[in-house]
């Protein structure tokens, strides 16, 4: 505790309402305590913390003019909100931040009435604002009231199609909103600032309907040398698409830029824009990712996502690794590859580091590409890459291929294009919680015509199936691991080609067999230790594949057993029901076979460490021994198991 920063002013807010009687000066204070406790709390449990430190004083200054909760306050990409939740009531339990029990990393309704609307994954927030606007203008939720909505996207977000579809629509319906473009990928170079501040002044000042018409004339009234700068930033801005371009084509009126970290700015732009606004406002907003904290500022990823470090030198607290992760395996497999095979690319979506492929950039960037968060553009993109002739992995988390699914379906598996899917973060991620769960990616994809779909149980078969999917030209392919490190296995020098639709044995055993898809093969062989300690001796066999399925050791293993499990990490419609559709159609059941599928449960698990994550979703070592004992109907402590 007497590590913890000082914080005389914050100490005073419990709630929005508070800063409302304080003056500016007041503000800036708590908007230098806030980013103080923010990193403090931050040091302590790990999470994104750039982008949190570069909204400190728009996170102030939002909540100060605006009348939260009843204004919806919508945070895009909502990793950028600890500060809002230590505004919003709570400070007490941010030190839980991500911790099973504790605090969404991400904004979360169930969590507050702050938190209006979830916002994990990203390009959401405007079409949630349009969406409160218009309950608002049609009398929904009398009993509360709706008033303003706004939308703050930033991080990255508005490269994503789905942030200008909804700017169209509210451009249309022409409804009173407000979109705060947090837009921390550009300088505040001088010149800009001098131009931000007088029109920030002009705003303040002016009639609202004469907003455009002070602008215009703005760079003529600037003071030399200021004005050369003005027009050079006028011309940027020009070529970003954004002033009076396209932002306005779309029906938005648009102010700005303005320095998201000089409060004399935000404050008067954001109480007139509140008092005169008439229909939908953009707000352009400069700021720096890991503002105000310098390791923060000097990391190549601003701080983007940190485990838990030192305040004094920023330097993290990582345990140490006996294994590689299954990312850098992939990263380094791929490069290799890449440098015997001109054809083979790679495609991501906003994460070159967190998918490994910066190694792979570094040594050949022609032919890795980052869409931004863009996914539905990265399938497609990669599709057409394959009908190209060359050989593009399409690498994204499990649970970012979700939003381009219908590329997935349309652009790639109906027209059998030959795109590898390298499915990162499968299954269960830990502290991002639900929204990051890789779950679902087995059961989507195994359902398509034409579809390879593999799991990796081990870092090893992960070199294998890179190794796979680069040699498959026969239609689309994926593979599928998860985070973290691997199990520490002697790896291979070079990947080998497996035979598609083929698992293997791993141990023989008699009366009950498990089949295991992924990585739950380590807490299956967990299990059979415990188990033969009881006198139990399962065979065990890795299927690899959920697509095609290797009937012939299915079928195998169900000749010589009673009983047959199937274990993955993903939701049911997957490996385990594609199993016992095959056994049903072979008539196997009419035969008395005892069949269980082990799966994640219909629900969607909060934070917490992997390893309690899969204590909650029954498939812990403990489980499947558990499962194999009640399947074999052994009396356990009394009980039947």
């Amino acid at each position: 505790m007497s590590d913890r920063p000082k914080t005389p002013l914050l100490d005073t807010i419990h709630a929005p309402a508070d800063l409302k009687r304080l003056s500016d000066a007041q503000l800036r204070q708590v908007a230098d305590e806030l980013r103080a406790e923010t990193i403090s709390a931050v040091s302590e449990t790990g999470g994104h913390l750039g982008a949190g430190l570069g909204v400190v004083e728009l996170t102030v200054a939002l909540h100060s003019v605006f009348d939260t909760p009843r204004d919806k306050l919508i945070w895009d990409v909502s990793h950028q909100s600890y500060p809002h939740k230590i505004l919003t009531g709570r400070r007490d339990r941010i030190r839980t931040l991500r911790q099973k029990g504790g605090l969404s990393g991400f904004t979360k309704r169930s969590e507050s009435p702050y938190d209006p609307f979830g916002a994990a994954h990203s390009s959401t927030s405007i079409s949630a604002a349009l969406g409160f606007a218009v309950a608002r203008d049609l009398g929904g939720s009398v009993e509360t009231g709706l008033g303003e909505a706004i939308a703050v996207i930033g991080d990255g977000a508005m490269s994503a199609g789905m942030a200008f579809e909804a700017m169209n629509n509210a451009g249309h319906l022409n409804k009173r909103l407000f979109v705060i473009l947090n837009d921390n990928e550009m300088s505040i170079a001088p010149p800009v600032g001098a131009l931000s501040s007088y029109l920030s002044r002009l705003y303040a000042g002016e009639p609202f309907q004469e907003f455009k018409a002070a602008a215009k004339g703005a760079v003529s009234l600037l003071p030399e040398p200021f004005r050369e700068g003005a027009r050079r930033a006028k011309d940027m801005l020009k070529g970003m698409a954004v002033g009076g371009t396209l932002f306005e084509a779309l029906g938005f009126s648009y102010i700005g830029p303005i320095d998201g970290h000089d409060l004399d700015q935000l404050l008067p732009v954001l109480r007139t824009v509140r008092a005169r606004a008439t229909g939908p406002m953009l707000i352009h907003v400069l700021t720096k990712k890991g503002k105000g904290y310098a390791p923060a500022e000097r990391a190549d990823d601003k701080g983007h996502a940190t485990a838990k470090f030192d305040v004094v030198t920023g330097e993290q607290r990582k345990a140490p690794s006996n294994a590689p992760s299954y990312t850098s395996v992939f990263g380094r497999t791929l490069t290799a590859m890449a440098a015997e095979d001109p054809r083979i690319c790679a495609v991501t979506a906003a994460m070159p580091g967190g998918t490994g492929l910066d190694l792979m950039a570094e040594r050949y960037p022609s032919r890795v590409f980052d869409v931004g968060i863009a996914e539905q553009h990265g399938v497609t993109f990669s599709a057409a890459l394959a009908a190209g002739g060359m050989r593009p992995f399409c690498t994204m988390y499990s649970t970012f291929l979700q939003r381009g699914y219908d590329q997935v379906v349309h652009d790639v598996a109906i027209q059998r294009l030959p795109v590898r899917f390298a499915i990162d973060r499968a299954g269960l991620v830990g502290a991002d919680g639900a929204t990051h769960a890789g779950s679902y990616d087995i059961a989507y994809l195994s359902n398509l015509p034409g579809f390879v779909v593999m799991a990796a149980a081990d870092e090893a078969e992960l070199t294998h199936m890179i190794a796979t999917a680069a040699a498959h030209d026969d239609g689309p392919i994926a593979f599928r691991y998860p985070r973290g490190e691997g199990v520490g296995v002697t790896m291979p020098e070079r990947g080998e080609v497996l035979e598609i639709g083929k698992g293997r044995m791993i141990r023989e055993g008699s009366r009950v067999a498990i089949l295991s898809y992924g990585t739950r093969l380590g807490e299956v062989m967990k299990a059979c230790e415990a188990l033969e300690a009881r006198g139990v001796s399962p065979t065990v066999a890795d299927a690899r594949f959920a697509k095609p399925l290797d009937r012939d050791l299915i079928l195998r293993l169900v000749a010589g057993h009673e009983a047959l499990i199937t274990i993955e990490e993903g939701a049911v419609g997957g490996f385990g029901s594609h199993v016992a559709q095959l056994l049903a159609g072979e008539g196997v059941f009419d035969h008395g076979l005892k069949f269980r599928s082990m799966v994640l449960p219909d629900i969607f698990i909060d934070q917490a460490s992997p390893a309690d994550m899969y204590d909650v979703a029954g498939l812990s070592a403990a489980d499947i021994e558990a499962k194999v004992l009640e399947v074999m109907g052994v009396e356990v402590m009394g009980k039947r198991a």
